[in-house]
């Protein structure tokens, strides 16, 4: 496969050329003369004429261009080329050659989406691995192995599709249709609501509390119980009782249920290690032994609890940290109200923004509850890429298995039809359409930070990674960035095709063209602004 260079300079090609194109086609069938069509800048490696154009590949790889009689206000012509000259079409003319650019930049991503969604693909079924005891479908009685077929009737095939088929679907009932042991049931259930919020825009969707992971079995350990008498400690992980392998928390369950008499635990715990400057976690495999109560099942069996609301670690500088929680405690409640999951509190949160709020947890240091008045406050992260972005935090994360401890998700295979592949590939292009223009509008209002924008330096790193993402990842990249291509071409600049398309209006409704001087000035403003646009995204790309 193609490494960094030729993934980018394919990935530029492509994407350059497709625009040109749009500029070319549309050209030719209004009628104005196309001079040359060119893939590539710079010396002309070779090419032909055909008719009154000459095509050719030039030097360098990264664009290309369509040079059309008369694009110029300068530019000598004969009476006949001046008749079929760029500036002398009619407006409507002139209007529909400049869009086609852009426009082709918008649809050319519909067929690469097209190519990506036909076929057979392997994704994440609707088996249900993990129910959280405290959010709706625990509620409605949902358990791990349930597989999820329909929600308020329309049919879901993957956990994606699942997921946004509760986009807008909360604090109402919906029914929700499941298949359990071969036979279909239906329930109905009350999501909770999230709204998932970045700089630009804001969704919400509603919760039920499933999982497609089957979570492993870690214990959470009150202070005084008897699982702590017994040596256990919070954020151990079960890995037998008596010798019968506990793979996760529904294990868990049905053997305690079982099982009567002592009960000898293989525990698998992570111990502090520090290697120099660095601070790790190494497992460590022990024993314990302890008495069973009769009659129990479950974590209550071994007087402990699931680990859902103790604290896994706090983020330094956030209000978790400066209020005093620390990794291992226990959060009791929010305003008040009894907490039993981190699903729950941060639904919560999601809609509180900087809100204050009151917050009771129980301290793994003294066994003491504490309770304060906290508010979320801003905290700005560095993706893999360098990009920054903020959102509005706590700062206390739960504890997650790690990939090693987690069981392989249940996989389904889905395979889209030409027609269904091209609907989807319809309805996302603009869903991204209308991401970029948000983008573009919090640049200029400030919600969105300067410091997100990316040059070619980036540019050239994400089509590198295609090396290693394969050609999915690839396809959706130069969709991404063809999309941005034309979105950006449509802004009304100088220099760009939107202020083209703006004089072509002007001069429809005004009957009489921009004056060449204002033409002039107003193209070395808008080289002055890409020019500084370019350079900050290059001042960004270094500085990450």
């Amino acid at each position: 496969m193609l490494q960094g260079p030729g993934l980018f300079i394919l990935l530029l090609g492509v994407l350059v050329t497709v625009h040109e194109l749009g500029h070319f086609l549309v050209a030719k069938a209004c009628g104005v003369k196309v001079i040359r069509f060119s893939v590539g800048f710079g010396p002309k490696l070779f090419g032909f004429t055909k008719g009154e154009t000459e095509y050719q590949v030039a030097l360098l790889p990264l664009g290309g261009y369509v040079k059309m009689a008369g694009d110029s206000p300068h530019e000598e012509l004969s009476p006949e080329d001046a008749k079929r000259g760029f500036l002398n079409a009619a407006p409507w003319k002139r209007a529909l050659i400049v869009v086609a650019g852009p426009l082709f930049n918008l649809v050319f991503p519909v067929l690469i989406y097209f190519f990506v969604f036909f076929g057979p693909h392997e994704v994440t079924s609707t088996r249900v691995g993990y129910v959280d005891p405290a959010m709706p479908a625990a509620a409605a009685g949902l358990r791990p192995g349930d597989r999820i077929v329909a929600v308020d009737g329309e049919k879901v095939r993957t956990f994606d599709e699942l997921r946004e088929a509760f986009v807008g679907r909360f604090e109402r009932p919906i029914p929700l249709t499941y298949e359990r042991d071969g036979k279909q049931h239906i329930t109905e259930l009350t999501p909770q609501r999230l709204v998932e919020s970045s700089p630009v825009d804001s969704v919400e969707r509603g919760q039920i509390g499933v999982a497609p992971t089957n979570r492993p079995a870690v214990v959470g350990v009150p202070p005084g119980s008897p699982a702590a008498q017994a040596g256990l400690k919070t954020f151990d992980r079960i890995l037998s009782v008596n010798g019968v392998g506990i793979p996760d928390e529904a294990a868990l369950n049905e053997q305690l249920v079982k099982m009567e008499g002592p009960l000898k635990l293989s525990i698998q715990r992570l111990l502090p290690v520090d290697v120099g400057a660095v601070k790790g976690h190494v497992p460590s495999v022990l024993e314990v032994t302890m008495p069973k109560p009769p009659g129990t099942g479950g974590f209550a069996a071994l007087g402990a609890e699931p680990a859902d609301m103790y604290v896994g670690s706090v983020i330094p500088g956030s209000p978790a940290e400066k209020a005093g929680l620390r990794a291992g405690d226990q959060i009791v409640s929010f305003n008040g109200e009894p907490l039993r999951s981190f699903n729950v509190l941060a639904g919560k949160l999601s809609t509180l923004k900087d809100q204050s709020f009151q917050l009771t947890w129980r301290s793994a240091a003294d066994g003491q509850e504490h309770t304060q008045a906290l508010a979320q406050a801003s905290r700005t992260s560095k993706d893999e890429m360098g990009q920054e972005s903020s959102r509005l935090e706590l700062g206390v994360r739960p504890w997650l298995p790690s990939s090693a401890e987690l069981l392989p998700v249940d996989k389904v295979t889905v395979t889209f039809g030409v027609g269904e592949a091209l609907r989807e590939a319809a309805t996302v292009v603009p869903k991204i359409v209308g991401q970029m223009v948000k983008v573009i509008g919090g640049l200029v209002s400030g919600q969105v930070s300067h410091k997100t924008l990316g040059g070619p330096v980036m540019m050239y790193q994400l089509a590198s990674r295609s090396a290693e993402q394969g050609l999915d990842y690839f396809l959706n990249l130069m969709a991404i960035i063809s999309i941005n291509l034309g979105v950006m071409n449509l802004l009304p600049i100088p220099i760009l095709d939107g202020f083209h398309l703006l004089s072509a209006f002007w001069e429809g409704i005004r009957r009489r063209p921009i004056p060449v001087r204002v033409r002039e000035v107003a193209n070395v403003v808008g080289l002055v602004l890409l020019v500084a646009l370019m350079g900050m995204a290059l001042f960004n790309d270094i500085t990450r």
